[in-house]
């Protein structure tokens, strides 16, 4: 195993527009949507994303990240796809998982309940843990009908989709993230492995596009490495302090970025940086990398 990795403490802020950043399966692929009418974007979803990235070995990005990180070409397979067959996760012992599976080593798993001898240890929980992705103002969702030349029913002159386009018109969503370095020893998770993670966020959205998110990306992904692997400063605080504003006076469900105090929010992340001196890292911005 490499050596020792810090805790981490991250805030992505997801910028919507006139997209479907999460569909709920319960409310006929709605956008997800809280009682207090604020948006959602589950953990899962944002994994599945990453996990595609990963998969995608052909793609320009990997090829360009694998070589930049200097990866070995095994070892970064990943469990949870559909290319996965039970059957085969069976055969390995949990040390040939462990090498084989990137998303093993950092999300975890608990697909191996169960499966795997009594004397070897499951992994229940990874070293990187999502929070729920929560708007930070009310959304607005709009339903619209569409159409397409070629019908799908026989004997139509034309497609139908009686409100089938369900988008949020605009949200900004605030989802969290923490690198738990406790973790790591048993996952076997090396600092390569969320290196990888950390250069794959930016392009989570741009490399995964769709008819219902062409408009969905991360304005801003800021991360702070702490000092040592136990924590070194209050992650609430470090989140709390990332947090955007709205501008003085504005209430309601908010309809651009420019409805968020940008001036205030970069004031928040200079007084952070000096308290965070000594402790960890300063604040980077992983979408800088782009």
């Amino acid at each position: 195993m490499n050596e020792f990795i810090n805790r981490g403490t991250g805030l992505l802020l997801i910028d919507v527009t006139n997209s479907n950043p999460n569909g709920d399966p319960d409310r006929e692929s709605d956008p997800r949507i809280r009682q207090d009418g604020c948006g959602e974007i589950s953990p899962v979803s944002f994994k599945r994303k990453l996990r595609d990235l990963v998969e995608a070995k052909d793609s320009p990005l990997w090829q360009e990240l694998a070589e930049e990180l200097d990866l070995p070409k095994e070892g970064f397979d990943i469990m949870e796809s559909k290319k996965t067959r039970r059957a085969d996760v069976n055969k390995l012992s949990l040390q040939e998982l462990l090498d084989k599976y990137w998303d093993v080593r950092v999300f975890g798993s608990t697909f191996l309940e169960n499966d795997k001898n009594e004397n070897e240890s499951f992994i229940a929980s990874g070293v990187v843990q999502f929070g729920l992705g929560v708007s930070l103002d009310p959304i607005r969702i709009e339903r619209m009908t569409t159409t397409k030349v070629m019908p799908v029913e026989e004997g139509k002159s034309k497609g139908m989709a009686p409100l089938a386009y369900r988008i949020v018109s605009y949200g900004l969503y605030a989802m969290p993230f923490f690198v738990n370095a406790t973790a790591a020893h048993k996952t076997q998770c090396t600092k390569k492995d969320i290196e990888l993670l950390l250069r794959l966020i930016p392009h989570v959205y741009k490399e995964t596009a769709s008819y219902i998110r062409s408009q969905v990306d991360i304005r801003y992904a800021f991360y702070v490495e702490h000092n040592r692997a136990r924590g070194t400063y209050n992650d609430f605080r470090i989140i709390e302090a990332l947090t955007p504003k709205r501008i003085t006076g504005m209430s309601g469900p908010a309809t651009s970025w420019h409805d968020y105090d940008e001036a205030v929010l970069m004031q928040s992340l200079d007084e952070l940086n000096v308290k965070l001196i000594g402790k960890t890292a300063p604040v980077i911005d992983l979408m800088e990398q782009l």
